[in-house]
């Protein structure tokens, strides 16, 4: 590789983000809000709002294969096709196997979005709030560390977040799963209702809601000011949307920030590590290879985002090796790339129902009924640790049903345009605890095309507990389901590897002790004041609900601290 030796003044900014997804879009936008020349480092390519989404408009037959991945190409990446995601019209969004080696010292599938927006193109866009049954989980059952905050602390940031974003839902007056600065709500369709008025009748426990969802149902004037429309329930999400309906940073953050006249957006720039100034005692850039020269160049700022996603951010820190920090920058305690988690989704079923045979719904909603945790609530009733929330919809199966009939000609064609019997599918997504031997790692023998050490993954279910989780599971669906008068009901244990979730989260976790974490209540290294980390590398414990809007908050809120400590010059 050539070393870049441009001048230093043409480099320098006063802050830098890595990452362009979820969380690095937020830190963009509140850098640049805050007056900051803020460089963002993407090592994928540019992908504009609207221009760049080819797919958004097609219809299936406009596909050469009709929206499915042809065989020899999953066979070739084995992993990223297990996504549900992931289709024909979806797959230039998502990072291909073969093209990005990990080493799997056990099965986990790491699925990724190298682009500008990362993840936040082809996320499933549920949102809730985290509250202190979470924060204060590890400290009440005795895991991880405790949280160095609480619901409090991020309360007005979560509405801060949730205004800018447009978060559709009803405030339901749960105080396991706190309200927040809604849109107008979806609505459950005929037989989520009936499902839910059983479920009050027979628990008083437990409360089924309509799923909260970064979508636009209504816009307000800041989200017209973005560029944004309403939602029109088409679900082709994933392929990027050209209404804005949904959040992204390509669509939302991003060009907020770059309208302050402050943004500069670098794609294709891998970042290789962070620089570590000796004297100073703190860090003074990054290093980056062009993906497309090859050619290394150092980028120097005041202060330093990391925001690369859960397991690149490990990679990073690892990788940034110095006479101060031999086993990775801040990691003095050697807990750096540990305590790695995720979320339990291997429970599911569902059943079918008799009735409401003149009932229907409109669109494609881009969310689901929902019930907040129940278990192990309130104290430790089950012979497992923690507990799961409850997804789960109702629809009418369609004309696929009689692909096999008999009939033939216009019968078919009649048969075909008939709506079939109602269905319902459900799952659960549960909290697994943080243990220390589930952790990433650097190898010593496997380079990326960059000449980075490829990572190690070791991160595998806590055995019995998550198999107990599930069990529980099913145990408890198949009651709801029984009681709301769904028949032949079904269960199963998906099996799949850690990392289908896609909620990766730790390796960098917060805490209040610098012997035992990696990052204080700011999000900022305990060993280098001006490094944060705000993306899921930072969570402390995962919780039950889906993490991008604590994420985004963390993100505001760290931004605001060191906005402050610049400006006290204690950075």
């Amino acid at each position: 590789m050539n070393l870049n030796i441009t001048s230093n003044k043409s480099r320098t900014y006063d802050a830098i983000v890595v990452g362009s997804g979820i969380s690095g879009g937020w830190a963009a936008k509140e850098l640049c809000e805050a007056g900051l020349k803020t460089l963002v480092l993407e090592r994928g390519r540019e992908v504009k709002h609207i221009e760049d989404y080819p797919t958004a408009m097609y219809n299936p037959w406009d596909m050469p294969h009709h929206g499915r991945i042809p065989l020899a190409e999953q066979e070739k990446d084995p992993i990223v096709k297990r996504c549900y995601a992931y289709d024909e019209a979806t797959s230039h969004f998502f990072v291909k196997d073969h093209e990005h080696p990990y080493v799997q010292e056990k099965p986990f599938d790491w699925i990724r979005g190298y682009q500008v927006g990362g993840k936040s193109l082809i996320w499933a866009r549920q949102t809730q709030r985290w509250s202190d049954f979470e924060f204060e989980g590890p400290a009440r059952d005795g895991f991880a560390v405790d949280w160095p905050i609480r619901y409090k602390d991020l309360a007005p940031w979560y509405s801060k977040v949730e205004k800018f974003v447009g978060i559709s839902g009803n405030k339901d007056g749960i105080d396991s799963l706190p309200d927040g600065e809604f849109l107008p709500p979806w609505e459950l369709n005929c037989l989520e209702k009936h499902i839910q008025q059983r479920v009050k009748q027979s628990y008083l426990d437990r409360q089924v809601i309509i799923g909260r969802c970064a979508h636009l149902t209504q816009p307000k004037e800041i989200h017209l000011k973005q560029g944004r429309g309403q939602c029109q329930a088409r679900h082709l999400c994933y392929r990027g949307c050209p209404y804005g309906g949904y959040f992204s940073s390509n669509s939302s953050t991003l060009p907020w920030a770059a309208k302050t006249g402050n943004l500069t957006l670098r794609p294709h720039s891998v970042v290789h590590s962070i620089i570590y100034d000796e004297k100073k005692q703190k860090a003074s850039g990054v290093r980056i290879i062009d993906t497309q020269t090859k050619e290394m160049t150092e980028f120097y700022a005041k202060i330093i985002f990391v925001n690369a996603a859960c397991l690149n951010t490990n990679l990073i820190l690892l990788n940034s090796t110095s006479n101060r920090f031999p086993n990775g920058l801040g990691n003095d305690n050697g807990i750096l790339g540990k305590y790695v988690a995720f979320h339990n989704y291997r429970g599911a079923g569902g059943g079918t129902y008799e009735g409401f045979d003149k009932e229907y719904y409109l669109g494609r909603r881009p969310t689901t009924a929902f019930m907040p945790s129940f278990r192990n609530l309130r104290k430790q009733e089950a012979d497992f640790l923690r507990g799961y929330m409850v997804a789960f919809s109702a629809y009418r199966t369609g004309w696929n049903r009689n692909i096999h009939s008999d009939a033939f000609g216009s019968d078919f064609k009649r048969e075909s345009t008939e709506v079939g019997p109602w269905g319902v599918f459900i799952m659960m997504q549960g909290e697994t605890v943080p243990q220390e031997q589930n952790h990433v790692r650097l190898s010593t023998e496997h380079k990326d095309a960059w000449g980075i050490p490829q990572l190690i993954t070791s991160v595998g279910y806590n055995e019995p507990n998550d198999t107990k989780m599930v069990q529980d599971f099913h145990h408890q669906a198949s009651e709801i389901l029984e009681k709301s008068g769904i028949k032949d009901i079904f269960m199963y244990d998906t099996k799949q590897s850690p990392g289908l979730d896609i909620h990766e989260m730790g390796g960098v976790r917060m805490g209040k002790d610098p012997k035992t974490s990696m990052l204080n209540a700011h999000n900022q290294l305990h060993h280098c004041k001006n490094v944060f980390v705000t993306d899921g590398a930072a969570m402390t414990s995962v919780g039950n609900q889906n993490p991008s809007l604590t994420f985004m908050a963390l993100t505001a809120r760290a931004v605001n601290f060191a906005v402050s400590e610049l400006k006290k010059k204690n950075l």
